[in-house]
C-alpha cells in the first residue's frame, strides 16, 4: 500500500504539468517565445511537444531547473548564453559569454564571400573569429577551401575549437594573436572581419544583450575605428593580387572606411548593406 508520502509526491507531480509551469514562464518573462524556447531546452525537445503534450507532468528537478533559467534570463542573462548555442548560416554553434552571439546580419558577410567566387583551392582568413561562426561557416560552404581563423583571446579560440570539432571541419587553422599577426608572412585570397567596432560610452551597450557579451570584442577606440584601421593598413601585405577584403562596421561608419581602404590601395570598393537595409560592410578588393 502506497504511503502518504508517496501520494504527496504524485499529486505535487502531476500539478506541475507542461502547460501550467508554461503558462507560469510567460507570465515571469513577458515574452512566449524565449519562455517557449527554454522550457523546451531545459526537457531536452522541441517547442511543439509543449502543446502536444500540455497535460503530461514535469518531474521535480526539471521544474528547478526551468525556473532558473527564467530568473536567470529575469537577471538579463541572453538566451543564447543560457541555451549554450546560436544558429547561424542555418547551423548551431556553441557559445559562452567568452564570444559574442552571432546576429544575422553577419550572415551578410558570407553572402558576399559566396558571392566572389573565388577558385576551389581559395584561402581565406576570419580575423577576430570569436565563436567561429564566419570562418568556419565559409569552410563549411566551401569544403575545399583552405581557411585560417584568429583572435586574441584564448578563452573565445577555445570555443571555436568546440565548434571546429562540432562540425568536423579539418580545413580550418586556429592562430593565436592580435589581427594578421599570427600569420607571419602567410597570404590569402580573401580576408573577412567582423572586428569590435562600437565607441567606448556608446548609449547602444547598455541594450539587448550587450551588457552580458565580452566588451573587448565589441568595444575600440577611436570612435570604433581602431582595429578596424589597422586590419585595413596591414591587409594589403596579406593579399594575394588580385585580393579581397570583407568588414562589417557600425551604421555610421561606412564612408569614413571607404575612405581609409582608398587610402591604403583598394580600387574596387563595394559598400553593402544588411537585410535591413543599415549599412553593415564593405567589400573591397586590391589588385596592384
Amino acid at each position: 500500500m502506497a504511503s502518504s508520502a508517496d501520494h504527496s509526491a504524485r499529486t505535487s507531480l502531476k500539478a506541475n504539468t507542461l502547460k501550467k509551469i508554461l503558462a507560469t514562464a510567460k507570465d515571469r518573462l513577458n515574452d512566449p517565445l524565449e519562455a517557449e524556447v527554454l522550457m523546451a531546452h531545459a526537457l531536452g525537445v522541441d517547442r511543439s511537444y509543449l502543446y502536444a503534450h500540455s497535460t503530461d507532468p514535469v518531474h521535480p528537478e526539471t521544474v528547478t531547473t526551468i525556473h532558473h533559467l527564467i530568473k536567470q534570463r529575469q537577471l538579463g542573462t541572453p538566451v543564447a548564453y543560457l541555451l549554450g548555442h546560436r544558429e547561424f548560416y542555418g547551423r548551431l554553434f556553441r557559445v559562452t559569454p567568452d564570444v559574442l552571439i552571432p546576429r544575422p546580419e553577419t550572415e551578410a558577410i558570407v553572402d558576399q564571400a559566396n558571392a566572389l567566387n573565388l577558385s576551389d583551392q581559395a584561402k581565406v582568413v576570419d580575423v577576430g573569429t570569436g565563436s567561429g561562426c564566419i570562418g568556419l561557416t565559409l569552410a563549411l560552404e566551401h569544403p575545399s577551401w583552405t581557411v585560417c581563423v584568429t583572435d586574441a583571446c584564448a578563452d573565445a579560440l577555445s570555443v571555436c575549437r568546440d565548434n571546429r570539432h562540432a562540425h568536423q571541419l579539418t580545413n580550418v587553422a586556429i592562430h593565436q594573436g592580435d589581427l594578421l599577426e599570427a600569420l607571419s608572412d602567410q597570404t590569402f585570397d580573401l580576408i573577412v572581419a567582423n572586428l569590435p567596432y562600437v565607441a567606448p560610452h556608446d548609449l547602444h551597450l547598455t541594450e539587448g544583450d550587450l551588457p552580458c557579451e565580452p566588451q573587448h570584442a565589441l568595444v575600440a577606440d577611436q570612435h570604433g575605428l581602431a582595429l578596424i584601421e589597422r586590419l585595413i593598413g596591414n591587409a594589403p601585405h596579406h593579399l594575394i593580387r588580385p585580393g579581397h577584403l570583407i568588414v562589417e562596421h557600425g551604421f555610421d561608419q561606412q564612408t569614413q572606411i571607404v575612405d581609409m581602404l582608398r587610402q591604403h590601395g583598394f580600387d574596387d570598393i563595394k559598400p553593402g548593406t544588411d537585410l535591413a537595409g543599415t549599412p553593415r560592410l564593405v567589400v573591397a578588393s586590391i589588385s596592384h
